[in-house]
């Protein structure tokens, strides 16, 4: 009985056993299970950590592989597009004028191989606006590059080439963070001085001028087939009413033909019968004469009547003709003008648009340059005027300096002088009159030096006196050299004179002026005193 148990109970050890190695194994299957990651076609799985080779993870589109639990893990990049709105304004372009381009790109993580993996290293667990916002910076930077190298012609006209150079540009910069362009929908071009806008007005205007040119040269064509026609019809209507005549006149010459035959025949039988029976119808000669001349008088009539009327059909006729032909010249000449009016406006409407063109042209490439150099004058003469005002205010302060320190000098002076002044008439004290002779004494040399120099500056290079020894003409006093000195030293002003023009009396020591009239007196007194010795001399002589 024990040996049944023991061996019971070890068929229940091994049960157990079994048990659990197949819960181990079903472990390890579900685990297998889980940790075999398949891609779905619209993610990238990248599986990181312990990686084979160099690389840092390693990207999987489609399929599927297993991830090693502890040494890798793993996370998803999703496929999806990516719409970026581009709101790019003031871009410079090749011409130097700023233009609006806004433009929607769609981008999307890349399937090739090198760009996963950029994609893997700076994109992952990187939420989707915080990939728009890397993608927007890089492409307003590449739209800027890529306007600054096309001007406003070729991003306006040749959209091509403008798309392919985004793509190129932006597409390589984008591909280093693991991103492609998949579109670019570009919305409008403007630019700020409107020129795109002229440019459109122009084309448009060319396309309306092409137009109207066109029109006017189908009417021209219209109307000359019209006349063409008019003129054709006409000529054949004027042809056929010729052949009518010509029928009529041709009819009318054979009736007169036949007539005038019929009518030589009747004379010529009625002269045979008149021969053959001269002599039976003898009596009948005036007769057969007056009827023959009737029959010649109604032939004549009426052959008169059917000229007239002939002639009278011709010149209907010619008139029709000349009517026909008029009204012809007319409508050539209506046609003629309006093609010839059509061809001046066209010619007119050609000639605006090649001034629009012309004015364009200027403006692009004269008022443009015109206007930067305008701007550099400006830049220029600020920066000069900003250096004449610098170099303006430094010479101010030196010369404002110099004559603050001239009249701080000045000043100085002038308190000395009147504090020398002040000694001088507290020293003078109750005579108040010496203190500006004393003043003026000490002028003197300065004023003797002046009255020198007054006749220093005289170019006389000799002086030559013819003096008899005679006296001269003023009461015999004098010889003329003594005169000539004395008048020269007289034409020097006096001190007494300058002393008396500054209001100061000099002092009795230096002498005094007589007044004029004291100095006749003594002049007239000499004279009648000389005029009494001479007549005394001459009584005693007598």
């Amino acid at each position: 009985m024990e040996n049944f148990v023991i061996l019971g109970g070890g068929l229940s050890g091994a049960a157990v056993l079994f048990t659990m190695i197949g819960l181990i194994l079903m472990s390890f299957m579900v685990m297998l299970v889980k940790q075999y990651k398949r891609c779905p076609s619209n993610r990238i799985l990248v599986v990181y950590g312990k990686i084979a080779g160099e690389q840092s993870a390693r990207c999987i589109h489609g399929g599927g592989i297993f991830v090693m639990p502890l040494i890798q893990d793993y996370e998803y990049l999703s496929l999806k597009p990516l719409a970026i709105d581009i709101d790019l304004t003031g871009a410079l372009s090749l011409n130097n004028i700023r233009v609006n381009v806004p433009s929607t790109f769609t981008v999307g993580i890349s399937t090739e191989p090198p760009i996963m993996a950029n994609a893997a290293e700076r994109l992952l667990s990187l939420l989707e606006q915080q990939i728009a916002s890397q993608a927007k910076d890089i492409i307003l930077g590449q739209l800027r590059l890529v306007v600054a190298t096309l001007s406003i012609e070729e991003i306006n006209q040749d959209r091509e080439k403008f798309l392919q150079l985004i793509n190129e540009n932006v597409g390589i910069e984008l591909n280093k963070i693991g991103l492609e362009v998949i579109n670019v929908n570009i919305t409008d071009i403007t630019d700020q001085s409107g020129y795109i806008k002229a440019i459109g007005q122009k084309a448009a205007a060319l396309a309306i001028n092409k137009a109207k040119v066109e029109v006017a040269e189908q009417e021209k064509m219209g109307s000359i087939g019209e006349a063409t026609a008019n003129r054709d019809k006409e000529v054949q209507v004027a042809e056929q009413h010729a052949q009518a005549q010509m029928g009529t006149k041709k009819a009318e010459s054979e009736q007169r033909i036949a007539l005038a035959k019929y009518n030589a025949e009747g004379i010529t039988g009625e002269a045979a019968a008149d021969r053959e029976q001269e002599i039976a119808i003898a009596e009948e000669e005036s007769k057969r004469e007056q009827g023959r001349k009737e029959a010649e008088l109604l032939q004549r009539v009426k052959v008169a009547t059917l000229e007239s009327q002939a002639i009278e059909g011709e010149n209907e006729s010619q008139g029709k003709i000349a009517d026909s032909n008029a009204i012809l010249a007319e409508r050539r000449a209506t046609a003629r003008q309006k093609a010839e009016v059509a061809q001046a406006n066209a010619h007119k409407i050609i000639l605006d648009a090649e001034k629009e063109q012309e004015l364009a042209r200027l403006e692009k490439e004269e008022i443009v340059q015109q206007q930067i150099s305008k701007k550099k004058i400006e830049i220029d003469a600020d920066a000069e005027g900003e250096r004449i005002r610098r170099v303006a205010k430094g010479d101010a302060d030196s010369i404002l300096l110099k004559y603050q320190a001239e009249a701080e000098g000045l000043r100085k002076v002038l308190d000395a002088k009147a504090e020398g002044y002040k000694n001088l008439i507290n020293a003078c004290g109750n005579a108040t009159d010496l203190a500006p002779t004393l003043l003026m004494i000490e002028e003197m040399p300065n004023i003797v030096k002046e009255q020198v120099k007054a006749i220093s500056n005289l170019k006389i290079d000799k002086i030559t006196v013819w003096d008899n020894g005679a006296g001269g003409s003023n009461g015999g006093k004098g010889g003329s050299t003594s005169n000539f000195l004395s008048s020269l030293m007289s034409s020097l002003p006096a001190w007494h004179e300058l002393a008396n023009q500054a209001g100061i009396e000099l002092p009795s020591t230096l002498g005094s002026i007589i007044n004029e009239s004291k100095q006749e007196e003594k002049a007239k007194k000499s004279t009648s005193s000389a005029k009494k010795s001479e007549g005394t001399e001459k009584e005693i002589g007598g």
